[in-house]
């Protein structure tokens, strides 16, 4: 597996088992170790290559121990502090890797809780390890750009000095990230007045303020949304692609119409033949990856849900049938909702190897069963197989 699987493969170990943790020794076993091992490659139970406990005496400090020493070619290369898992990361835990960084040859420190994994080096004074990390890697909601980086730091692709070139980039650039993803989730007043007056040719006053500050949101939201729509749309649908965007769409809240739809009311939901027939070529083109009886079929007022194992977290694909212009919803690996325009129910056989991809991914991400919610838009039948 190349990097970026196996920094899934983990991500998904620590969605399923952080909840059960409860000390920072589980934390080492269940996360730290596998991170160590799986994700850069070195040999936990080689002392050659991995050191736990660590020691080094610092000044008066005598005896004291980091978690792990990860060496590479004879040389300290990585010292690494664990917490556990769940507790926030602040830099008073980080007191040890200081004194450590200051007396051995490593340039790379690492104070994690399991989770989320802060790089430190010495950028600001020689020798001395900084105070802000320069790479924050959050298995949580991982960031694909900095997975390059995070493999300079692997046995088989070990530069250091390339990691350290690019440090001071990367730490800047991770804060300007976080301060904007803060700004857009929860605008500051000098962000708000920043951009209020530009557009706004009156004097900020608290009232203009507070009549912006919705307004800066919605704003915010939606240039990601149509800059994420046209990547999607080129890479799926073309221009005609219509995408609608959401980090998980089976737990969005369901639009106007679909929620207008009382619960007991599925005799206001028609299932029609088209939707009938292509749920039919749905099931027949997944297939080849699971027995049709786990392809089941869910009804909705304003578009039919294909589904499996009968599962709202695990959507193959919505028939947009019920309108004048056709859509058929696929699904990325973030569950990201796609509407490509069809002309007719049979164009969806177009898309065949994407839907095979969908139910895969499933298969990979989901080995054992998930418990089955509710689908929030659909109050109707369930079609038969």
């Amino acid at each position: 597996m190349d990097i970026a699987e196996r920094t899934q493969a983990l991500a998904l170990k620590i969605r399923k088992q952080k909840d059960s943790i409860e000390t920072e020794e589980a934390t080492k076993n269940a996360f730290v170790m596998p991170f160590i091992s799986t994700v850069l490659g070195y040999d936990v139970f080689n002392p050659a290559e991995v050191i736990p406990e660590f020691t080094a005496d610092v000044g008066t400090k005598r005896g004291e121990k980091i978690d792990y020493a990860v060496a590479h070619d004879g040389k300290i290369q990585l010292l690494i502090e664990v917490k556990k898992v769940n507790d926030p990361l602040r830099l008073e835990h980080a007191s040890q890797l200081f004194r450590y960084f200051a007396v051995t040859n490593t340039r790379i420190a690492i104070l994690t809780n399991g989770e989320v994994y802060q790089f430190y080096t010495d950028l600001d004074a020689p020798n001395r390890m900084d105070a802000k990390p320069f790479l924050v890697l959050d298995f949580a909601d991982l960031d694909e750009t900095l997975l390059p980086e995070l493999a300079k730091l692997t046995k088989e692709s070990f530069d250091l000095d390339s990691v350290i070139s690019a440090a001071g980039e990367l730490k800047y650039i991770g804060q300007l990230k976080r301060v904007l993803a803060a700004q857009f989730k929860e605008p500051e007043d000098e962000w708000v007045r920043f951009l209020t007056t530009r557009v706004y040719e009156g004097f900020f006053t608290q009232r203009v303020r507070e009549q912006f500050v919705p307004l800066v949101v919605k704003a915010t939201r939606q240039f990601l949304n149509e800059q994420v729509n046209d990547r999607l749309k080129n890479a799926l649908g073309g221009p005609d692609a219509y995408v609608s965007v959401s980090k998980d769409v089976v737990e969005t809240e369901p639009t106007r119409e679909e929620a207008s739809v009382p619960i007991d009311a599925s005799d206001e939901i028609v299932t029609t033949e088209e939707e009938v027939e292509g749920y039919r070529i749905v099931r027949a083109i997944v297939c080849s990856e699971v027995p049709v009886s786990r392809v089941v079929a869910r009804d909705a007022k304003t578009y039919c849900g294909v589904l499996l194992d009968d599962n709202n977290r695990k959507p193959i694909a919505r028939l947009w049938l019920n309108r004048s212009k056709k859509y058929l919803g696929v699904f990325d690996e973030n569950k990201i909702e796609t509407r490509i325009p069809i002309a007719d129910v049979q164009d969806i056989y177009g898309y065949a190897d994407h839907l095979r991809k969908t139910v895969a991914r499933y298969l990979v991400k989901a080995p054992q069963a998930e418990p089955v919610g509710d689908v929030i838009s659909s109050s109707g039948p369930v079609l038969a197989g």
